[in-house]
């Protein structure tokens, strides 16, 4: 799949009622430039206030996600946005004449359909992920509700039911890969008991329900008052139960709907995160409010990781360097050479690595009874892969040198010890005139920094 950001060809529309407000609704969804996101447009308001998907603006999950931003309010948005997520899209503007995107039939098959019909094409932006590295989760303590984002080179979702009814009984769903949402998950219908249903009639909501855009099970005997009530809502002159307890005029897709109806609400709520996720999303008996809470916890986590400006790099895969290119590009050898590897570098900046062992000598004495490692030798480091850097776009770096000649604004932040990674990124502040390189280097480790410095380099020839 590609890295690249994606938006639409060409804008569409899609007209229907507001499950909730019962109301007429008319959306359009266009393309969006890059790192917009996807943010709602209400054009039925003076100003046409623009609320975007972003989980802080969750207000309420009362039977579908709510967003709010100074006093405008989008409902049930989950579809819509679980629709542009599978479609593999990234940015796009969803305007509405109304508070509520039209409910369809229950799931996000049309919105998937029109994205087809008008095409996508890509974006000239790479796209961002937060790689999930470490297990995370979250649990609602009220209703027993569990969501864990594991580490995964993709995203994949699990979703596992069960509400502790003999109709709808336990079940479970499974994504291995977003291609799979549009001709697996995309036709899910949303779903209800018939005692919520109950309840949802007596408080005035649903008002755009009908018995074809909605699954219901039927939890409880169904009373006289109850059936007479049913047909005057959904305007039919019978209503009756199937065999397999669900209300008649509908007929399940799938023997596990109501799993991936759920499967496809994670995917929309997660969408509020922000970014791409590259993690094995796991839910347990998942709702709107452990999963937007969970998308919030996400958020918060991925902002405060790019406040940090955390490189985000595998560990793991092939290095662009390895050390004995290192050796063939630096003079320094052990035990004063303090570069590992290389795992990225381009024209404006390098990523290095450092692993710190026990074996170092320098821990010998710094300190006998306390390990730590100098933080000269960090900047040592440091001013190591930016020479790396530098000697990477000359012909005959044996040939060269690069020697520190000044440091600014130096700050140690952490202790580093044996067995952690150093993670260093070097960034050229400015172009490389005369052989003088100007350069920014930051120092990272469990998933904080521990050291900046600023550095200044002369390039010099050592051999004719």
């Amino acid at each position: 799949m590609s890295d690249k950001q994606k938006t639409l060809k060409q804008e569409f529309t899609l007209k229907g009622k507001g499950l909730h407000t019962g109301k007429e609704v008319v959306m359009t969804i266009k393309p969006a430039p890059v790192n917009t996101g996807f943010v709602f447009v209400r054009v039925d308001l003076e100003g046409q206030p623009t609320i975007e998907a972003d989980a802080t603006y969750v207000t309420s999950t009362e039977r579908g996600t709510v967003l709010e931003k100074k006093g405008v309010k989008i409902h049930t948005c989950e579809h819509v946005l679980a629709a542009l997520t599978g479609m593999d899209l990234d940015n796009a503007y969803i305007e509405l004449n109304s508070s509520e995107p039209p409910i369809m039939d229950g799931s996000s098959k049309y919105f998937v359909q029109a994205i087809e019909d008008v095409g996508i094409i890509e974006q000239d932006a790479n796209r961002e992920y937060f790689i999930i590295k470490e297990i995370i989760s979250y649990t609602d303590p009220e209703t027993g509700s569990e969501i864990t984002a594991l580490p995964s080179d993709h995203f994949e979702v699990t979703t596992m039911v069960d509400f502790g009814t003999k109709v709808l009984g336990t079940q479970n769903a499974t994504m291995k890969s977003i291609e799979e949402f549009k001709t697996d998950f995309a036709n899910a219908r949303t779903f209800s008991f018939l005692h919520e249903l109950e309840n949802l009639l007596d408080s005035g909501l649903i008002k755009g329900g009908d018995i074809n855009n909605a699954i219901v099970y039927v939890d409880k005997e169904l009373s006289p008052k109850t059936l007479d009530k049913l047909k005057q809502v959904f305007n039919q002159p019978e209503v009756s139960v199937r065999p397999n307890g669900i209300l008649d005029n509908v007929t399940l897709y799938y023997p596990n709907e109501a799993a991936r109806h759920k499967l496809l609400d994670v995917i929309g709520d997660l969408t509020l995160v922000g970014v791409r996720l590259k993690a094995k999303i796991i839910a347990t008996k998942p709702g709107h409010h452990c999963n937007t809470q969970f998308a919030k916890k996400l958020n918060k986590l991925y902002k405060l990781f790019k406040r940090k400006n955390i490189p985000e790099i595998d560990l793991y895969k092939e290095p662009v360097y390895d050390i004995k290119d290192i050796m063939r590009m630096l003079p320094h050898r052990p035990p004063f050479l303090l570069v590992d590897k290389i795992m990225e570098v381009d024209e404006k900046h390098i990523i290095g690595v450092k692993n710190v062992t026990i074996n170092e000598p320098f821990f010998v004495g710094h300190f006998p009874n306390e390990p730590v490692m100098p933080g000269v030798l960090q900047i040592e480091a440091m001013a190591q892969t930016g020479g790396i850097f530098v000697l990477e776009n000359v012909d005959d770096p044996q040939n060269y040198s690069t020697y520190l000649i000044k440091l600014d604004n130096v700050k140690h932040k952490r202790k580093v010890i044996p067995g952690d990674t150093l993670i260093f990124k070097i960034d050229l502040l400015e172009p490389i005139r005369r052989g003088i390189v100007h350069m920014q280097g930051y120092g990272y480790c469990n998933g904080q920094m521990v050291v900046e410095a600023e550095m200044m380099a002369q390039v010099v020839k050592t051999k004719e």
